[in-house]
C-alpha cells in the first residue's frame, strides 16, 4: 500500500479522497491555488502546498508544477479526482515518467475512451449498440446531416461533463451550432473536433459503474439514473434506476462489462448509455475516472469506490467477485449549485455568509464548505452534494426533501428550492422524466415555485425573524457587564413595522414568561414560543405548530430567513441600517442602454467595436463564468457608442460592458 498520495484536485472531491486515504492509513498532500487557501481540503490533508496565483493553467492544470510537488514530498501516487487532469493522458504519462503511480486507468484507455469518435467506433466493434453519427469538417457534416432526421446532437469529440454539447432543431441552425461547439471544444479540451449523432426523443440517461484490477478481474456495481439535467449537466441522480426492468438491467450491466473487458480496463470507470421508451439502450460515452455521483453507488452497494481505486492502483486484486455485489435500498443525490434557476441558471459566485448543513444519520453531505466561504467564478458552480439513503425510492425521496429544507445557504443564489420542487413534483414521483424534462418544464416549475413562495403565510416568516432577534437580545442581556443585566429589557416590546415579500405590516410582541410570547397582528393574539436556538437555527411554535427556520443578519441589518426550503428577506423599519437608499438595477437614467455583466467572469469573445450597427438579438460579446458561456444580447436595434472591455478581461457582476444608443 502507498505511504503518501498527492490529491491533484480541489473542493468536495479532494475532501472525499482525503477521507478514504486516511481511513487506509495513507498520508495526503493537498495542493491549492492561493484563492483556495482557506478551503477545507487544504486543512484536512496531512500537508498542503500552494500552487501560487494565476489562471487554471498556472495552478490546477499545471502538470510540471504538480509533478514537482509530488516528487518533492516523496509521494508514491497521485489521485486526480474528477475534472481538471483526471482524463488527460499527458498527465498520466508525466506520472509514469516520474515514477509516480496514477490512480486511474492507463493512458491508452483514457485516449481510447476520451475521444468520442474513437470510443463509438470501438464500442460498435465490441458489439455494444450505438446511435448513428458522423464527424468531419463543417462542410462534410453539413452534407452528411441531410441524411438524418432532426433534431441532431453536436458534441465535442474530447468532451465530458456536459460541456461542448448542443441540440440542433432545424437545418438552418446547424452551421452556427457547429462553429460555437467547435470553439467551446477548443477552449475546454484543446481539441476543436466534433461529431454529430441522432438525438433520441425523451431518452433516459443510465450509467454503469465498473471496477477492474490489474489481475484481469472486472465487475460492475449496477447502474445509476441521471436523467434530470440542466444545460446537459446532471442535478439529481438515483440508484437503482426506476426506469429499468430486470431484463434490461442485466443486459445493460453485462454490456458495460463486455466493453470494459475489451479495452481491457483497470481501476474505476463509468459507461454511460441512453435508454429509449422501448427499453433499448445505446452507448453514449465512457468516463475514465471517478464520477461526481459515485456516492449513490456506495450507498446501495456498501463499497467505498475511492478506497477501491487506491487498492487497485497499488496492485491489489479486487476483494469481491460479481456475485458478492448486491444492490440494497435506494439512494438519491442532489447537486447543490451556486446558480439562479430563476435567471436561466446563471452562476452565482460570491460570499456565502451563512451555512447550516442538514444533520441526520441517513444524510451524507459531500462539500468543501465550512461556515462562510467565498465561491470563486473560476471554478465549477457545484458547492455540495446531498446524498440520502432509504429502504425504497419513496423513503429516499422524502428524506431528500427533508434534508433540502434543512440545508440553508445565505449570501448567494442556489438551486435548493428548485431541487426540492423537482422532488415534490408528481412527475418525479411517477418517474415521468427524461433528459429533456428540465429544459421543457422549467418555466412551469419556476411559475409554481413563485406561487408557492408568494402564497406562503407571512406570520411564520416574521415569527422566525423576531425569534432570532429576541434570542440575540436575550444573549446580549446576559453577557457580563451588560447594562441590560442591571435594568432588564422590556416586558412589552413596541409595535414593530416590518416588510416581508414586498408587504408591510405592524406586529406587537408581548412577553408572557421565559421563551413564551404572544404576537398581535390584527385583533387576535397568537401564542408564540421559542423552543431552541443554535447559531442561526431557530425552532419555534406558532399557534401550537412547530417550525424550523435558519436566520442570518445582513450588513444592512435586514434578515435572511430560510423556511421550508425557501429563502425570504425581512426588514425592520424601526431598526437603524448602514445601507444607503437601494436603487433597483436598471432604474437609473440611461441604464437600459448600458449593458452590464450578469456575473463575475471573463470576456472570451468580443464581436463589436465603437460605431458598429447592431440588430436586436445580435450576440455582442460572451462572458464565461464557472465553465459556462453567457451571451450578452442586443436588446434592440442600436449603435455601439462605447465598448468598456477587451477580450480576456475579467469583469465583476454589474460591471458596465458597453453602451448602446
Amino acid at each position: 500500500m502507498f505511504n503518501k498520495i498527492l490529491i491533484a484536485n480541489r473542493g468536495e472531491i479532494a475532501v472525499r479522497i482525503c477521507r478514504s486515504a486516511h481511513t487506509l492509513g495513507i498520508s495526503t498532500i493537498a495542493i491549492y491555488a492561493e484563492d483556495d487557501k482557506a478551503s477545507l481540503h487544504a486543512s484536512m490533508a496531512t500537508e498542503a502546498v500552494s500552487l501560487g496565483e494565476g489562471k487554471l493553467s498556472d495552478t490546477y492544470l499545471n502538470i510540471d508544477k504538480i509533478i514537482a510537488i509530488a516528487q518533492q514530498y516523496a509521494c508514491d501516487a497521485i489521485h486526480p479526482g474528477y475534472g481538471f487532469l483526471s482524463e488527460n493522458p499527458i498527465f498520466v504519462k508525466a506520472c509514469e515518467d516520474a515514477g509516480i503511480v496514477f490512480i486511474g486507468p492507463s493512458s491508452e484507455a483514457i485516449k481510447l475512451m476520451g475521444n468520442k469518435i474513437a470510443a463509438r467506433k470501438f464500442a460498435k466493434e465490441a458489439g455494444v449498440p450505438i446511435t448513428e453519427g458522423f464527424t468531419g469538417s463543417t462542410e462534410e457534416i453539413l452534407e452528411k446531416a441531410s441524411g438524418l432526421p432532426f433534431p441532431l446532437l453536436i458534441k465535442a469529440a474530447a468532451g465530458g461533463g456536459g460541456k461542448g454539447m448542443r441540440i440542433v432543431q432545424e437545418a438552418d441552425q446547424l452551421k452556427q451550432a457547429i462553429a460555437s461547439t467547435s470553439r467551446e471544444a477548443k477552449s475546454y479540451f484543446g481539441d476543436e473536433s466534433i461529431y454529430v449523432e441522432q438525438f433520441l426523443d425523451e431518452p433516459r440517461h443510465i450509467e454503469v459503474q465498473i471496477l477492474g484490477d490489474q489481475q484481469g478481474n472486472l465487475v460492475h456495481l449496477f447502474e445509476r439514473e441521471c436523467s434530470l439535467q440542466r444545460r446537459y449537466q446532471k442535478i439529481i441522480e438515483e440508484s437503482p434506476s426506476p426506469s429499468l426492468d430486470a431484463r434490461t438491467r442485466k443486459a445493460i450491466c453485462e454490456s458495460a462489462v463486455q466493453l470494459a473487458k475489451a479495452i481491457p480496463y483497470t481501476n474505476a470507470g463509468t459507461i454511460e448509455f441512453l435508454l429509449d421508451k422501448k427499453q433499448q439502450f445505446y452507448f453514449l460515452e465512457m468516463n475514465t475516472r471517478i464520477q461526481v455521483e459515485h456516492p449513490i453507488t456506495e450507498m446501495t452497494t456498501g463499497v467505498d469506490l475511492v478506497a477501491e481505486q487506491i487498492r487497485i492502483a497499488a496492485g491489489q486484486p479486487l476483494r469481491f467477485v460479481q456475485e458478492d455485489i448486491q444492490q440494497k435500498g435506494h439512494a438519491i443525490e442532489c447537486r447543490i449549485y451556486a446558480e439562479s434557476p430563476e435567471n436561466n441558471f446563471l452562476p452565482s459566485p460570491g460570499d456565502i455568509t451563512y451555512f447550516s448543513p442538514p444533520q441526520a444519520s441517513q444524510y451524507r453531505l459531500d462539500t468543501f464548505l465550512e461556515g462562510s466561504a467565498r465561491i470563486q467564478s473560476s471554478y465549477d458552480p457545484m458547492i455540495a452534494k446531498l446524498i440520502v439513503y432509504g429502504i425504497n425510492r419513496e423513503q429516499a425521496r422524502k428524506g431528500s426533501m427533508s434534508a433540502l429544507k434543512n440545508c440553508a445557504i445565505h449570501g448567494i443564489d442556489t438551486n435548493t428550492h428548485y431541487l426540492l420542487h423537482l422532488l415534490q413534483s408528481e412527475d418525479f414521483q411517477q418517474n415521468q422524466i427524461s433528459t429533456k424534462y428540465c429544459d421543457q418544464e422549467t418555466p412551469r416549475l419556476l411559475k409554481e415555485m413563485h406561487v408557492q413562495k408568494k402564497d406562503f403565510p407571512l406570520l411564520p416568516i416574521i415569527a422566525a425573524g423576531l425569534a432570532f432577534e429576541l434570542r440575540a437580545q436575550h444573549e446580549a442581556a446576559h453577557k457580563p457587564q451588560s447594562i441590560w443585566r442591571e435594568i432588564g429589557y422590556w416586558r412589552h416590546l413596541p409595535a414593530i413595522h416590518v416588510s416581508v415579500k414586498d408587504e408591510e405590516m405592524d406586529v406587537e410582541v408581548w412577553k408572557i414568561r421565559g421563551g413564551e410570547y404572544e404576537l398581535l397582528s390584527g385583533n387576535e393574539p397568537i401564542p408564540f414560543k421559542i423552543l431552541h436556538k443554535d447559531e442561526g437555527k431557530i425552532v419555534y411554535q406558532l399557534n401550537e405548530v412547530e417550525h424550523t427556520a435558519y436566520v442570518s443578519l445582513k450588513e444592512d441589518q435586514s434578515l435572511q430567513i430560510s423556511l421550508e426550503g425557501m429563502l425570504f428577506h425581512m426588514r425592520r423599519f424601526d431598526k437603524l441600517a448602514d445601507s444607503e437608499l437601494i436603487i433597483e438595477e436598471g432604474a437609473k437614467e440611461g441604464a437600459a442602454d448600458k449593458l452590464s455583466s450578469p456575473m463575475p467572469g471573463k470576456v472570451i469573445q468580443l464581436n463589436v467595436k465603437n460605431g458598429d450597427k447592431v440588430k436586436k438579438g445580435d450576440v455582442l460579446l460572451i462572458v464565461e463564468a464557472m465553465k459556462m458561456e453567457n451571451s450578452i444580447i442586443a436588446p434592440h436595434d442600436a449603435t455601439v457608442d462605447e465598448v468598456y472591455v477587451e477580450p480576456d478581461a475579467m469583469v465583476d457582476r454589474n460591471m458596465p460592458l458597453l453602451k448602446l444608443s
